[in-house]
């Protein structure tokens, strides 16, 4: 495909110091595909500036001064922003990183790396791919991991008695002799419970209890 056909994209740059941002808008400048069609210093800045200059790739620092990346990637998204963000960062720390990217950031790279890299990685993001520097990626797997984990459900005393009664094979009547409380009460307890349990049936609670629950009961 020759460069009179190429899509040109359009970027803007938002980094707090100044030096960078001119310095990156000559090297870029350079480039037959990439435009630079603003700079900004700030979040809040660029957040009025994005939509309006009709941005694909927004290139952003980490540190803003008083503000943050996340600060501009949210509001972003509140905008309705429909263009790629590329962090370009000194440094950044692996949590903020996967915040970023669990926000919604198309790639992270450092600003060590050559122009060259930088202007195919922001090819990449503006064709939709994901451009992530290595040293992320097993951060961002085991917070996938963690994710995807059972998170722990928290049974109350009352819980752990109806579902003792109910592991024993008594009717909702007898639980509610042996608690002392109305058969309806009893019945709003399992209700409860099978939510907390994700079933459905008396025989559900039951098989989820023994095998995921045992040690509270």
């Amino acid at each position: 495909m020759s460069n009179s056909i190429t899509k040109t994209i359009r970027l803007l740059i938002v980094d707090d110091h100044t030096m960078f941002r001119e310095g990156l808008i000559r090297m870029l400048e350079r480039e037959s595909d990439l435009k630079v069609v603003g700079q900004c210093a700030s979040s809040s800045d660029a957040l009025r500036s994005v939509n309006e200059l009709e941005v694909d790739v927004v290139l952003l620092d980490v540190d803003l001064g008083g503000e943050r990346a996340i600060d501009f990637v949210t509001g972003a998204k509140r905008c309705g922003f429909q263009g790629k963000v590329l962090v370009v960062t000194a440094g950044i720390s692996e949590q903020e990183a996967v915040q970023l990217i669990q926000a919604g950031v198309a790639g992270i790279l450092h600003k060590q790396n050559a122009t060259e890299v930088l202007c195919n990685a922001i090819r990449q993001v503006a064709s939709g791919e994901a451009c992530l520097e290595r040293a992320y990626l097993g951060p961002l797997f085991r917070s996938v991991a963690r994710s995807q984990s059972p998170r722990p459900i928290k049974l109350t005393e009352r819980d752990k008695s109806v579902l003792r009664f109910t592991l024993q094979g008594l009717s909702n009547k007898e639980i509610a002799e042996r608690l002392g409380v109305s058969e309806a009460a009893v019945k709003a307890s399992l209700r409860q419970v099978f939510g907390k349990l994700s079933v459905r049936t008396r025989a559900q609670a039951v098989k989820v209890a023994l095998e995921q629950y045992r040690d509270q009961l």
